[in-house]
């Protein structure tokens, strides 16, 4: 059976399509224990470019997903699944303005 590294939920589907008309291009990117955790960041795209050592998972509904390559392997190289839940963070992603976070399930790799 074939896993992918990011796969999302419907409702994350439904958010993520919300934040992409409403600011145009952005990119997800799962944390390392910054700001809310370990919490994925939702960003635009100019606020949050890929970094010389940021992995690229792959991309939901046309959005990147990125992690810190050395988070990944920390992580034993998981796969995610992103989801959404009611209720913002104390953090600075965009779907906490909609009273959502993000949040994600690890799959083993």
């Amino acid at each position: 059976m074939t896993t992918h590294p990011i796969e999302a939920t419907p409702a994350a589907l439904e958010a993520i399509g919300r934040l992409r008309e409403k600011h145009g291009p952005i990119v997800l990117h799962q944390s390392g224990g910054c700001c809310a955790g370990s919490a994925p960041m939702c960003l635009t795209a100019d606020e949050l470019p890929p970094g010389p050592g940021d992995v690229l998972l792959g991309d939901i509904a046309g959005v990147p997903f990125l992690i810190d390559a050395d988070l990944h392997t920390r992580l034993g190289t998981p796969g995610f699944v992103l989801d959404v839940a009611e209720g913002s963070e104390d953090t600075f992603s965009l779907e906490g303005l909609e009273g959502l976070h993000f949040t994600t399930r690890v799959v083993p790799g």
